[in-house]
């Protein structure tokens, strides 16, 4: 496996961890807007460009249901579209609701990304000997998340199959995802408790406790790591700078667009296409290679 998913599991966690830094403490236009481009990209080679297209329709009606709200509660900013029930709408409003709603939907699409990327047996490798009980945690929260998607439609199709909950009008809805989430939520702390048992029983995180690992940090990791190192520097030293502030508030502030502040651009867009071109690098080779034989 020479993906992404192939590198050492720090690296891939040292990852994660910064882009959530970088896609959470900013709200430049552009540095959101990298941020994103680059979670589609990687999400598109996990799981197909077939897949991804109906989360495209649901994230476009997330990201306008969100700029929307915002501008409806908060009435900040000097340019006012239009008043609404004696309420001002105003550009700043909208702006601030998109950049918000952007920020959520960029951690979400890379939290569902890293559920593939960063397994269970990699968690625990990383946390199992100094934080066991915090590795444990992580590994079940991520694993969790698949199968609760997994598990929310078995239990609808057999609600389905019994006849129950299928009619059209809003109270059956309704009443089929209460009954829906009631199960998944037993089922969930079951199935939790079950695995600690489980794991306490196999003697986890028990001092002198022995554990095989295939993971071991080779020279591609490094060079990995020093890029990765190279292009958030360069990011957060123009965050340091001020070239990537921004405001929404009392007016929109303007995008830097000179020599500078596209080295930092081009940085940040770099730094998160990394995942997705190893994934696709590697999959064009494996159906070169399958087209060969």
């Amino acid at each position: 496996m020479r993906g992404f998913q192939g590198y050492h599991p720090a690296i891939l966690f040292l990852y994660y961890a910064l882009l959530l830094l970088l896609s959470l403490l900013t709200m430049q236009p552009v540095l959101l807007l990298c941020s994103l481009f680059g979670a589609f990209l990687l999400y598109a080679a996990l799981f197909g460009i077939r897949e991804m297209l109906p989360d495209l329709v649901f994230y476009a009606l997330l990201f306008v249901l969100l700029a929307v709200i915002n501008p409806l509660v908060v009435h900040d900013g000097e340019t006012v579209l239009f008043f609404l029930n004696g309420k001002a709408i105003t550009k700043e409003a909208i702006a601030y609701g998109g950049a918000g709603s952007l920020v959520m939907i960029t951690v979400v699409v890379w939290s569902a990304c890293y559920t593939e990327l960063l397994t269970t047996d990699k968690i625990l490798f990383l946390f199992g000997k100094a934080l066991p009980k915090l590795g444990l945690i992580l590994s079940m929260t991520f694993r969790f998340i698949p199968l609760f998607q997994k598990q929310a439609d078995r239990i609808g199709q057999v609600q389905r199959t019994m006849g129950l909950y299928n009619g059209k009008n809003l109270k059956q809805r309704f009443g089929g995802a209460y009954r829906t989430f009631d199960s998944l939520l037993t089922w969930s702390m079951e199935n939790s408790i079950d695995t600690a048992d489980a794991m306490k029983a196999r003697g986890y995180g028990l001092r002198g406790r022995s554990s095989f690992s295939v993971f071991r940090f080779r020279l591609r990791d490094g060079k990995m790591l020093a890029l990765m190192l190279l292009l958030s520097g360069i990011v957060l030293i123009g965050a340091g700078k001020g070239n990537m502030d921004f405001y929404f508030y009392p007016h929109l502030a303007e995008i830097e667009t000179g020599a500078e502040a596209f080295v930092y651009y081009l940085a940040m867009l770099l730094l998160c296409c990394i995942p997705g071109f190893c994934e696709w690098k590697e999959s064009l080779s494996w159906n070169y290679l399958k087209s060969k034989i």
